[in-house]
């Protein structure tokens, strides 16, 4: 699948470098994610830009699906982490609590999870997630 290139303002993950220089380089495997909020904010960027393969390729094997399905009348539109635990050089696990908005046919809608990461063969990958209200 094709991904979209998002302008060069900011990359959709909310830091103020483009996409090419930020989350950009990431997919493209040029570089890996150092810490969980880093490959967090790396998988929202994917999803906005429709990226199947980084998604994939960094999902933890024994939770990942088949395939990743996009919505088509789904836009995301913003990032905000709340919080982190643990994922430091010296842990093999850490988590990110986020919200992500978006808009789902026009309508103003968030996300919020707080998701978990395992470092596998020297590489963060997304695990899992819950939901929080």
């Amino acid at each position: 699948m094709s991904r979209r290139a998002p302008r060069a303002q900011s990359c959709p993950c909310g830091h103020p470098e483009p996409y090419e220089k930020c989350c950009g380089r990431l997919h493209r495997g040029e570089a890996v994610a150092a810490v969980p909020e880093e490959l967090m904010r790396s998988r929202y960027c994917a999803f906005a830009v429709k990226d199947e393969a980084y998604l994939l390729r960094t999902w933890h094997p024994r939770t990942r699906p088949p395939r990743v399905e996009f919505d088509p009348g789904l836009r995301w539109v913003g990032l905000e982490i709340l919080d982190t635990a643990d994922g430091t050089a010296f842990h093999t696990t850490g988590t990110v609590e986020f919200r992500a908005r978006y808009t789902d046919g026009g309508r103003k809608e968030s996300l919020h999870e707080r998701s978990r990461f395992e470092r596998l063969d020297g590489a963060w990958v997304y695990v899992d997630g819950a939901f929080i209200a």
